[in-house]
């Protein structure tokens, strides 16, 4: 059985819509990933690793609209700072990134 959480517990979670702007591959990670530079419109620019190298390029992540976690406090990870967490469905090394299935506005609370 799963662990049971609370709506409140659901809503301390701040899951958000961003567009990606930049994707460029991050040399200095230990696992292959890209560094993401992620538009969240009111919220700003942040940016993001993400070990998504199986199933994307980085020319064709440009534009694309993803759902991240806004509220997680910056990580280290190699030479970055780390601002959210891009979500994904995983199977193994392979990433499917979430997203809306229309376009929305940067920046809008998943909920």
């Amino acid at each position: 059985m799963q662990h049971q959480i609370t709506w409140a517990d659901f809503t301390k979670v701040e899951m958000r819509v961003g567009t990606i702007k930049e994707a460029i591959p991050f040399a200095k990670a230990r696992k292959p990933a890209y560094i993401l530079t992620i538009d969240f419109g009111s919220l700003g620019l942040r940016k993001s690793s993400a070990q998504i190298t199986t199933l994307y390029k980085p020319d064709e992540l440009i534009g694309q609209q993803i759902i991240a976690v806004v509220n997680f406090p910056p990580k280290q990870i190699a030479n970055i700072m780390s601002e959210c967490l891009v979500l994904g469905a995983v199977d193994g090394d392979d990433v499917t990134l979430l997203a809306p299935n229309k376009t929305v506005s940067n920046g809008l609370r998943i909920g």
